[in-house]
């Protein structure tokens, strides 16, 4: 699914690196406000959904070289963390919608866990 597909899905806005958007697609989606969890189990090719808005967010995404990020709950995020996303060029797109919402509309659009059991 196009990045601009689930950013609308998810009414989401971007404040960063709003350049790259149209460039990405995603199938499979990671979800946790545990970073620890994120650098254990996160695959590249995913999209990170959390409701944590601090820098480290941006350097585990980008450790494990997750190239989207999207934080739930908030209409802003701190300008540190957009400037990290800046410079990692990572893109960091922050929506109102709960995580338990963001996760199920994307699901019903396609896009599977990460992890499956």
């Amino acid at each position: 699914m196009k990045l601009t597909e689930i950013l609308s899905e998810l009414r989401a806005k971007v404040v960063a690196n709003a350049q790259k958007v149209d460039q990405l697609e995603f199938e499979r989606a990671a979800a946790s406000d545990l970073m620890s969890e994120v650098l254990a189990i996160a695959k590249p090719d995913a999209i990170l959904i959390t409701g944590l808005c601090t820098p480290q967010v941006i350097r585990t995404a980008d450790v494990v070289g997750i190239p989207a990020v999207v934080i739930v709950r908030r209409e802003n995020v701190p300008a540190e963390t957009i400037e990290m996303a800046e410079s990692s060029g990572i893109v960091l797109a922050v929506t109102r919608m709960s995580m338990f919402e963001a996760c199920g509309r994307l699901y019903a659009k396609g896009i599977r866990p990460i992890w499956e059991v």
